[in-house]
């Protein structure tokens, strides 16, 4: 069963197996024009939404993904197109299995009260807990966001991926899969039937930091017990002591994703 949030601030609405929560845009807060304009370059670019979309956003409750849903609820404002969106919690229970932690979809709904968005949350699929894994959960979460759209008819899925988690996929894979490819700011699956967009895909992380402090966003502390033991960190750190020495390779890196000079490969 879904857990209900009590609170007088939200206006519940059930649906089955899910709580809805519809929140008025309260939110004054101008997002810089320089950003901005990175946002919309990305949207035009990959062509990521069209009339009569019906988006889901995949929140997580770090402060990338609550950005990303400040950003779309303001595009939906002003976009000269209507598309519908519904934010998405989906809850691995790590909070319930720990005395006294906060209920991660309690903190993400009381940051998103002022987005004019419908959020929701749901629980995972079952993962026997001696099986779980990164991968596994990666992999079964992506696969219910896909079931929940094809259920609900949504035909686009939004995530919160900035230029710096690109970079890191293209660095991990090349280092511990041995291929050259990365996160796309726009996937196309199932033949057209749903696509994945990435509206922040031009921004840095400090940039989508920068919004998240205007907004008073805070992250909802994450509690997988798996959480610093990744391959991801491992690079995220290595790349990070690298932009330290050269500021200017994060650039290098990111326009190398668009640069392949494919008769210089084996």
């Amino acid at each position: 069963m879904p857990r209900v949030l009590s609170s007088p601030l939200f206006r519940p609405f059930y649906a089955t197996a899910l709580q809805t929560l519809t929140f008025p845009m309260k939110n004054v807060y101008k997002l810089p024009a320089a950003l901005n304009r990175k946002i919309g370059k990305a949207m035009h670019d990959f062509s990521m939404f069209s009339a009569g979309d019906r988006v889901l956003i995949g929140v997580s409750g770090g402060v990338d993904s609550l950005t990303l849903a400040f950003v779309l609820a303001m595009w939906q404002r002003k976009a000269p197109i209507h598309f519908d969106l519904t934010a998405i919690f989906i809850d691995h229970g790590f909070s319930q299995r720990l005395t006294g932690a906060v209920d991660p979809g309690a903190a993400i709904g009381k940051q998103l009260q002022g987005f004019a968005l419908d959020f929701e949350i749901i629980e995972e699929w079952s993962i026997d807990e001696e099986d779980r894994t990164c991968f596994l959960c990666a992999r079964n979460r992506r696969s219910q966001l896909f079931d929940l759209a094809r259920e609900r008819g949504y035909n686009k899925i939004a995530l919160g991926h900035h230029k710096d988690d690109l970079i890191e996929t293209f660095v991990l894979n090349a280092l511990y899969s041995g291929n050259i490819s990365t996160m796309v700011p726009r996937q196309n699956l199932f033949d057209g039937t749903l696509s994945i967009v990435r509206p922040m895909a031009y921004l840095a992380k400090d940039e989508v930091c920068a919004i998240a402090a205007g907004l008073k966003l805070e992250a909802v502390k994450n509690l997988c017990p798996l959480l610093s033991d990744t391959r991801r960190e491992k690079v995220r750190s290595l790349l990070h002591t690298l932009y330290q020495e050269e500021p200017a390779v994060k650039n290098s890196l990111f326009a190398a994703l668009s640069n392949v000079r494919k008769d210089y490969l084996l």
